[in-house]
């Protein structure tokens, strides 16, 4: 007897159903991928119950005649490709000919569609994947697609939905995601008879950008493009300090399509690069108009994944361009809008400290709404002056600026300028020892010694000097010059922490170690300066490549504006 057969045509369109729908947000994705495919201005999406019970899509495309309304339900039924070789030369979101069939599979479906320039409308029914009725009806142009009772047919799908409250969560997602990459499209969701989102057609994508980010947010955003090799990137960027521990906002869209590609993500997080504390995520959207050629979609029946013909030269360009369009500025505290406030908002600013008897400078931006008077004791702040005027909890300098009240975080400004020397002694194989009188003994466990030994020739070109002591000690003889005041019981730990996380690159691994050498080096909170040794941190910052954002990604400058000063005090309403 055989015990291979050929499946029956009823169980490999559950199967091929399977992977293409999950979930009601993937019958939503699905759907309006079609209406737009077919030049829609207006798509209308109501949904009851997550979706459930109900998932219906209107538009005003080009519509279908009754042929074809009757062939869409059929697998591998399109109108996007006709040869093998269109599938390398894709310009539609869909083209599998796959969804409307696993849809009608899965679910009790009714489609009903008028073509432009026909008298007359009809109307589909299908449940379970078989055709019930094929009627003629009276409707507008375009196309109306109703899922009801999804997976009614699949108990054990069924079983495993989520919440209504969850479905309703994923369609919003997948809604907005679609919504972001064609703002000439007038968009609305209707959840359980209530009106969730409506999208209207604009020109200015910040419009849109403000319903998933809010709008203080949106306003802020960076702008940055360029060109690379057969690809135009554009970039919205939030500013580092809105990062978050997770990676839900990153939109990213290739020729409009919203793909999730874990290629174009590590892509943002280096063009971000140490701008981010670790484990934090960006904000930002990114959209690809690739050569159709240089990109492939078929590579999953979802469509969001692709592959690109020259991944290296894209992840490359759009680092470049997050990295140039996120530049050194340094971002402000909240800032009202020019409307709300009725007078002029003070713009990002720098700073830029330089005293004669000093090499070192600091770049940090200030807005010209006030000048500092003349005959003070000020700094050059990027051609503009600032007054040091303190230092508050032993933690913070505070400056009076042009435009406004500048806070340095001392240690995260120490930080910055101690990992920059650290990596330049490196790199030019400069880094001064300073050779202890007493080597210092250092027991550590057994897998410490071992991460220790095997990283020693990287150690010993960071200054560190070690040499076996038996058992599971170790001495240290030598630390580089700039960290004379760490204490090494704590800092070795760690630094052997740094040395051991994950198979990274030895560039990874050296900017680890690194990171934690200038944070154990660096001056502490509490430490009390003088104003002269405030001067001269801010004056080394200067000379750093990031002056902005310490090794880990923290903040090092905040502003707060003289108008934000006077809200407070009610100076102004």
């Amino acid at each position: 007897m055989n015990d291979i057969r050929i499946l029956s045509e009823k169980v490999a369109v559950r199967i091929a159903a399977g992977e293409v729908i999950d979930r009601p947000s993937s019958v939503v994705r699905e759907l309006i991928d079609n209406s737009i495919d077919a030049g829609a201005s207006r798509v209308d999406v109501k949904i009851e119950r997550g979706g459930i019970s109900l998932i219906r899509v209107s538009d005003d495309g080009i519509g279908m005649s009754r042929d074809d309304l009757l062939l869409c339900i059929e697998r591998h039924a399109t109108s996007k490709i006709y040869e093998l070789d269109d599938l390398y030369n894709i310009s539609t979101l869909g083209f599998r000919g796959e969804a409307l069939a696993s849809i009608a599979a899965v679910s009790k479906l009714r489609i009903s569609t008028r073509q432009k320039g026909s008298l007359v409308g009809y109307q589909l029914k299908v449940a379970g994947g078989k055709v019930q009725s094929v009627d003629e009806i009276g409707r507008p142009e375009g196309t109306t697609v109703e899922v009801k009772d999804l997976f009614y047919n699949v108990p054990a799908r069924r079983k495993f939905m989520r919440s209504p409250r969850s479905e309703t969560d994923s369609v919003v997602d997948v809604f907005t995601r679609i919504a972001l990459g064609f703002e000439d499209i007038h968009f609305v969701l209707q959840a359980d008879k209530r009106t969730v989102l409506n999208f209207a057609r604009t020109n200015n994508l910040v419009h849109r950008l403000v319903v998933p980010f809010g709008r203080d947010v949106a306003e802020r955003m960076v702008q940055s493009t360029g060109l690379g090799e057969g690809v135009k990137i554009s970039v919205y960027l939030c500013p580092p300090q809105f990062a978050r521990t997770k990676a839900d906002r990153l939109y990213v869209y290739v020729n409009r399509r919203s793909v999730r590609d874990r290629m174009i993500n590590k892509a943002i997080i280096e063009g971000y690069g140490r701008r981010l504390m670790k484990g934090f995520y960006p904000q930002a959207v990114v959209f690809l108009d690739v050569e159709p050629s240089l990109v492939d979609i078929n590579v999953h029946p979802a469509k969001q994944e692709v592959r690109f013909s020259n991944p290296g030269s894209i992840f490359r360009k759009i680092s470049e361009i997050i990295d140039s369009g996120l530049g050194p500025s340094v971002e402000q505290y909240t800032v009202a809008s020019e409307k709300s406030a009725g007078k002029k908002v003070a713009e990002p600013f720098q700073l830029s400290w330089h005293t004669p008897d000093s090499s070192y400078d600091l770049n940090l931006t200030l807005s010209p709404d006030r000048e500092i008077e003349e005959g003070s004791i000020g700094t050059t702040l990027l051609d503009e002056q600032v007054l040091v005027i303190g230092q508050l909890n032993g933690t913070y300098i505070l400056c009076e600026g042009q435009g406004g009240l500048v806070i340095v975080d001392q240690h995260a400004a120490h930080e910055r300028v101690l990992y920059d020397r650290l990596i330049k002694a490196v790199q030019d194989a400069s880094v001064e020892v300073q050779t202890l009188l007493l080597p210092k003994t250092i027991e550590l466990s057994l897998r410490e010694k071992r991460v220790l030994q095997e990283k020693s020739g990287l150690l010993s070109k960071l200054g560190v000097e070690v040499e076996d002591f038996g058992g599971q000690s170790v001495l240290l003889r030598g630390i580089p010059s700039l960290l004379g005041n760490a204490n090494w019981d704590f800092l070795m730990g760690e630094l052997i922490e740094a040395l051991e996380q994950g198979k990274a690159d030895r560039e990874t691994l050296m900017h680890r170690a690194i990171s934690v050498l200038a944070c154990h080096g660096a001056i502490k909170a509490g430490d009390v300066l003088t104003r002269q040794e405030m001067e001269s941190l801010l004056e080394q910052l200067n000379r750093t490549a990031l002056p902005t954002n310490c090794p880990h990604g923290r903040p090092v400058c905040r502003k707060i504006t003289y108008y934000e000063l006077e809200k407070m005090f009610k100076r102004v309403v």
